[in-house]
């Protein structure tokens, strides 16, 4: 076991504070990570509050990370020492199940183990997130983050990117399609970008009218203020595809009344407690469908990847010290960040210098 340094919550009502923690030497096939950068997720709160379940404290969250590859074990062959390297929301899984073999980790039949909140296998200890100074990953589970994305940028789409990109792969969206986008935050924001370089023309919903701008300057080619009822009937029936990714119980009946015959909505918003039921008249009259998807496997997310350096895609950030997480939770709460916020991780490695 080595040194590390990190943040961590020490119940669902404590801030997150600096701490140390142990993680594993690197086996024959795993990868070390010195962190450089770490977004922040609504994940992330969600978890260290303990509104998922029960929460192994002290907790450290993150699952958007990107750093520079440490060390290798003896097996590696797909990143090397110096590579620029991410990772997500999976950190390792069975390989051996129908999901798994289908490049679908993230539906691991056993159960995929979180960058977070999971069990390592190799040391039986939870699993502990990038809000911390360097990670051991097994190789397989790295993604290697392409010449020309600018790191901090790249670190959202870790889960961001790959939790709108996914869907919008696996229901085929590209030109000619109408796509709908259900609320412009850290998810919001990359998938109109995402929607938009696919091809398809994006419809913004958004409760907030200082949030038109942003949504066409990001891609959208129409912005509904969801509130105007009159604005939501102009749309009524229109779109092949509405992506929801609102994180807080609302009414899905709007958005759905938006689809054409036979579309589709996705939800990729977690809420801590159930949407309201849909009208199940709202689905069968025009065969519309509603369904879900999270994050995506290792191939699509490196896929993802490739797809946003070829053109030129990264998450919306503010760059923040970690010393500044809890006020960040807040006003991320609060929707009061546009639209991502990003650890710089030099500001966690400073402080524990100084603790030395």
């Amino acid at each position: 076991m080595s040194n590390a340094a990190g943040y961590a919550a020490q119940s669902a009502t404590s801030p997150i504070r600096y701490f140390d923690l142990q993680r594993r030497e690197p086996g024959p096939d795993d990868v070390e990570i010195d962190i450089l950068f770490c977004g922040v997720c609504h994940s992330d709160l969600h978890y260290v509050r303990g509104e998922w379940g029960p929460v192994p404290y002290p907790a450290a969250p993150g699952h958007e990370i990107v750093g520079r590859v440490t060390r290798v074990g003896k097996d590696v062959t797909k990143l090397k020492v110096g590579d620029m390297a991410g990772v997500g929301c999976i950190v390792d899984s069975c390989l051996s199940c129908s999901a798994c073999k289908e490049d679908l980790e993230n539906y691991c039949e056993t159960g995929m183990i979180g960058t977070y909140g999971g069990v390592e296998k190799q040391t039986g200890l939870p699993t502990q997130g990038g809000y911390t100074s360097k990670i051991v990953v097994r190789d397989h589970h790295v993604l290697k983050v392409p010449e020309g994305l600018d790191p901090a940028a790249a670190a959202p789409l870790l889960c961001a990117g790959i939790t709108t990109y996914s869907p919008l792969r696996h229901w085929k969206v590209g030109p000619g399609h109408k796509v709908g986008v259900v609320g412009l935050g850290g998810l919001g924001h990359m998938a109109v970008k995402l929607a938009a370089a696919m091809g398809a023309e994006v419809t913004l919903f958004t409760t907030s009218p200082d949030k038109v701008a942003d949504g066409k300057a990001l891609g959208a080619t129409n912005v509904v203020i969801s509130k105007d009822p009159e604005q939501m009937q102009a749309v009524g029936a229109s779109l092949d595809f509405i992506i929801n990714t609102v994180a807080a119980p609302h009414s899905l009946d709007p958005f759905l009344a938006a689809l054409k015959r036979d579309g589709v909505m996705t939800l990729v918003g977690v809420p801590s407690e159930p949407h309201p039921s849909p009208s199940v008249f709202g689905l069968i009259m025009k065969r519309r469908s509603l369904a879900g998807s999270m994050i995506g496997g290792i191939a699509e997310t490196q896929e993802m990847l490739d797809f946003c350096a070829e053109k030129g895609i990264g998450a919306e950030i503010e760059v923040i010290p970690i010393q500044e997480i809890n006020t960040a939770f807040d006003r991320m709460l609060n929707g009061k960040v546009k639209y991502r916020f990003v650890i710089d991780m030099q500001s966690l490695k400073d402080e524990a210098a100084k603790a030395a």
